[in-house]
C-alpha cells in the first residue's frame, strides 16, 4: 500500500555479509532510477536493513512468512529480502518470489551468477519494486492479480515462472532451469564463497609452502630434477600438487556436505553444494599457486649462480631454467603447503571457504547431526 504523499517505502532486508553490502550500494541510487521509471511523480524511499533472516532455515514458504511478520511491524511499502543462500523450491533453484497482495519479494542472490553480480541484483530488483508498487488488479474471484515481471525473465534468461501452491505467500515464481541455469547457479554459489579470501585465510599453509619453495630452490638436486623434467612432466606435478591442496583442504576440514536424506531433489542439493566447494577451493588454491610460483621465480633470479649450476648440473645456466625451477619448486612447495595446512583450524578454513551464511547453514546441520546421534544414543 503506498503511502498518502506519494512516497513508496521500499525496505532492502538483506542477509548480513554480501547481500546488505550490494544492497547498501544499490540504495545510493535506487530512489532515482525507481523514480524516473515510475513517472507520474512517484517518489521513493529505500531503506537497507541487515539481519539474518534466513536463520535456521531454508524453505521460501518459511521465509515469506518470516518476512511478511517482520514487515508487518513496519511502515514499509514493498519489502524486497536478499540472501546469498541458494534456494530451492518444488526442485527447482528458486531465483524471486513475489507476493503483490503483500508487497514482498525474496530474492535469491547466487541464481543471478557470478558475473556483474551488482548490475543484474540491481535490475532483478527495480523490476520487482515497481512491479510490487503498481496498482493492483483482481482477476476471478476478486483475488490479486499476479503482475509479471517484464524484463526480468528476457533479461536473464535462462530464468522462468514456477509453480506456486496455492497455500503459499507467493503468487508468482521464478526458477532457474536447466544446464545453464544450473552453472548459473553454481558460479554465484563461488561468487558468494569469495575464493579470494581463501589465500590470507591459510596463512599457516602459506608459510609452510614459502618455507618449502624457499629451500627447494637452493637444493642441487632440485636443479638436476627441474632441468631433467619435460613440460608434460611439469604440467602433470602441477595438476598433482593442486589437486592434492585441494582433497587434503577439503577432507581435513570436513568441507564435503553429506546430507542423512536419501531424497532425490536432496542429493541434487548436496552435489550443487559440494561442487561450489570445490570450485571454491580450487580457485584459491589456484591463487596460492600462481603467488608460489611468482616468489619463487623472483627468488631464482636472485639466488642462483651460473658458475654453481653449470657445475652441479653439467649444464649451462639458460634463462629458461629460473621458470622451469621456479615451475617445479611452486609444485614442491604447493605439496608442503598442504601438509602445512594441517596446523590451520578447521573453523579458519570454513570460514575462509564459505560465505557467513553457508557457514552459518552448515553450523546448524552439524549441531542437529550431533545432536540426532547424542538422542539415539
Amino acid at each position: 500500500m503506498v503511502s498518502s504523499e506519494d512516497v513508496t517505502v521500499v525496505a532492502l532486508l538483506a542477509d548480513p555479509d554480501t547481500p546488505t553490502e550490494i544492497a547498501r550500494r544499490l540504495a545510493r541510487t535506487l530512489p532515482d532510477r525507481l523514480a524516473e521509471r515510475a513517472g507520474r511523480g512517484r517518489r521513493f524511499e529505500v531503506r537497507v536493513v541487515s539481519e539474518p533472516f534466513t536463520a535456521g532455515t531454508e524453505d521460501p514458504p518459511a521465509l515469506m512468512r518470516r518476512i511478511t511478520e517482520r514487515a508487518d511491524a513496519e511502515d514499509w511499502d514493498v519489502v524486497v529480502a536478499l540472501t546469498d543462500l541458494p534456494l530451492h523450491s518444488h526442485g527447482r533453484k528458486l531465483v524471486v518470489d513475489l507476493s503483490h497482495e503483500y508487497g514482498l519479494a525474496l530474492l535469491s542472490l547466487p541464481t543471478l551468477g557470478g558475473l556483474r553480480l551488482e548490475t543484474r541484483a540491481r535490475r532483478a530488483v527495480e523490476e520487482a519494486v515497481l512491479t510490487l508498487a503498481a496498482p493492483q488488479t483482481t482477476g476471478t474471484g476478486g483475488h490479486p492479480r499476479s503482475r509479471p515481471l517484464g524484463r526480468f525473465v528476457s533479461r536473464l534468461a535462462p530464468i522462468h515462472p514456477g509453480p506456486v501452491d496455492e497455500e503459499e505467500a507467493a503468487d508468482l515464481r521464478y526458477v532457474a532451469a536447466g544446464p545453464r541455469g544450473y552453472l548459473r547457479v553454481l558460479v554465484g554459489m563461488v561468487r558468494a564463497n569469495r575464493p579470494w579470501r581463501l589465500v590470507p585465510g591459510l596463512s599457516k599453509a602459506l608459510a609452510a609452502a614459502l618455507a618449502t619453495g624457499a629451500i627447494a630452490t637452493v637444493n642441487s638436486t632440485v636443479w638436476s630434477l627441474s632441468a631433467a623434467l619435460s613440460t608434460p612432466r611439469l604440467v602433470i606435478a602441477t595438476v598433482g600438487s593442486i589437486a592434492l591442496m585441494i582433497g587434503w583442504l577439503t577432507v581435513d576440514a570436513h568441507l564435503w556436505y553429506r546430507s542423512t536424506d536419501t531424497s532425490p531433489e536432496e542429493r541434487k542439493r548436496a552435489g550443487l553444494y559440494n561442487a561450489s566447494t570445490i570450485l571454491t577451493v580450487a580457485i584459491g588454491v589456484i591463487a596460492c599457486y600462481v603467488g608460489l610460483l611468482a616468489i619463487n621465480l623472483v627468488w631464482a633470479l636472485f639466488i642462483l649462480n651460473d658458475r654453481v649450476f653449470a657445475t652441479t648440473t653439467q649444464t649451462p645456466l639458460h634463462a629458461t631454467d629460473y621458470w622451469t625451477l621456479a615451475w617445479f619448486v611452486a609444485s614442491v612447495a604447493t605439496v608442503g603447503g598442504a601438509l602445512g595446512s594441517g596446523l590451520e583450524s578447521d573453523e579458519a578454513i570454513r570460514a575462509a571457504a564459505f560465505s557467513k551464511r553457508e557457514q552459518e547453514r552448515r553450523d546448524m546441520l552439524q549441531d542437529d547431526a550431533e545432536d540426532g546421534d547424542r538422542s539415539e544414543t
